[in-house]
């Protein structure tokens, strides 16, 4: 059985998922096709490259957005950056999803449409009703519609459960802007291309410490990473850090079969997908490994 694993040893957010599957031989390029089905191709550009990571060579995923999405895009990012949580200000602004300082030496621009910049807008929100109507009206291939939709309900209902709402309530605040639904039907585009018959993941390390969000300073895991985990295995570690985002976790959580060790199989891929943030002793990037299984 053709299988997937993700080895989330420093963690696991939407854009690493996406620079993972590009880096163990998934096509980019046909991913930036199918997308263009949402009718959004307007409101961003898509750029990946290699980079190295404390020496660990991977592919970086981001995702800009265009002029047109200031004017089009409703989106509310908290300057307290929950948002998918990786915002990453490299000189492009790029919404990567880390809000991190990063530094240019890390970045070498290998496929690169970004265009015209702009700064993070300040808009309202898509709805969770909103996102179900645009996946199923772009007619992606059934397989990819149902992990799409699947990870997207599971982050609604979390968020839900949080805020006190019902699901068709819920206003993707957190998870709505353009670039988390590139990371989330970009992954299952690129897994059904893969080919992938199965799902399995390594336990979750969600970081320590606290973030600032739009209700206040939080301890991490974020409240809505948390809800997401549950019933998953979550792995302690000491890094005071944002480990998971919310997108990140919904991936794993929802498509992952079970949660261990590296299963028995013959390894034909491994890909390594870089996040923005940078520690001393391991390298930020999520490692995923395509195999046989019996």
């Amino acid at each position: 059985m053709r299988t997937l694993y993700f080895d989330c040893f420093s963690g696991i957010s939407g854009d690493m998922v996406i620079g993972a599957l590009i880096d163990a031989g998934a096509d980019p390029v046909q991913m930036e096709e199918e997308l263009k089905k949402l009718n959004i191709e307007e409101e961003y550009n898509l750029s990946w490259g290699k980079v190295v990571k404390n020496g660990i060579t991977s592919t970086k995923f981001d995702v800009f957005l265009t002029s047109k999405s200031e004017q089009t895009l409703q989106y509310s990012h908290s300057h307290g950056h929950e948002h998918s949580h990786e915002h990453e200000h490299s000189h492009g602004h790029s919404h990567s999803h880390e809000h991190e300082h990063s530094h240019g030496h890390e970045r070498s621009h290998g496929h690169e449409h970004n265009h015209s910049h702009v700064p993070h807008s300040h808009h309202g929100s898509r709805t969770y009703k909103q996102i179900v109507e645009a996946i199923n009206e772009a007619n992606f291939n059934e397989s990819v519609t149902n992990m799409s939709l699947a990870i997207f309900k599971k982050i609604g209902e979390a968020e839900g459960h949080i805020h006190g709402l019902p699901l068709d309530k819920v206003h993707f605040h957190e998870v709505g802007a353009v670039d988390s639904i590139i990371d989330i039907i970009g992954a299952a585009i690129l897994i059904d291309q893969l080919g992938i018959e199965s799902v399995q993941s390594s336990a979750i390390p969600t970081g320590s410490g606290h973030i600032h969000i739009d209700h206040g300073i939080y301890p991490v895991p974020a409240p809505a990473t948390l809800e997401i985990l549950k019933g998953v295995p979550i792995a302690s570690n000491d890094i005071r850090s944002e480990l998971a985002t919310p997108t990140g976790a919904a991936i794993a959580a929802v498509l992952a079969e079970t949660f261990g060790s590296l299963p028995a199989m013959t390894v034909e891929s491994i890909g390594y997908g870089a996040g923005t943030k940078t520690f001393e002793n391991h390298p930020n990037v999520l490692r995923v490994i395509v195999g046989e299984t019996q």
